[in-house]
């Protein structure tokens, strides 16, 4: 593809750019987010993903403040996926989460997204509940 991407820790990002982002990927509707209070109030930490000055990618990292992090609301741009934009925002993730002294990080994902958490990023099965709120 010839893009150059680039990856930061808690990089600054306009929420409606990570609104949109969202929306394309996961097919839903543009519904107005405060994703900077978000991350501010509840994360480690998040990671952006950038094509130049767009942002193309990002994943959050929230935390129980001790040694357990999670990955939610991973999303790579249509466009960019399959360029390993969404193995580096996971590595950036982990690195980061490890450095603050994290020493496991969780992630729920859909079965078709197997191959990529557990192939691609390195993620091996656990057993776990979820309960529906």
């Amino acid at each position: 593809m010839g893009v150059t991407f680039r990856y930061e820790w808690r990089a600054p990002f306009d929420s409606s750019a990570l609104t949109a982002l969202h929306a394309a990927a996961f097919g839903i509707g543009a519904v107005p987010e405060d994703w900077d209070v978000r991350v501010q109030n509840h994360s480690l930490g998040w990671v952006c993903a950038f094509a130049g000055q767009a942002l193309i990618g990002f994943v959050n990292v929230p935390w129980d403040g001790g040694r357990h992090a999670f990955l939610v609301d991973t999303v790579v741009s249509r466009a960019f996926q399959g360029n390993g934009v969404g193995t580096a925002l996971v590595k950036v993730a982990a690195d980061a989460a490890r450095t603050a002294g994290c020493e496991w990080l969780h992630v729920d994902f859909v079965p078709e997204l197997s191959a990529f958490y557990l192939g691609a990023c390195g993620f091996r099965p656990t057993a776990a509940g979820l309960l529906a709120l």
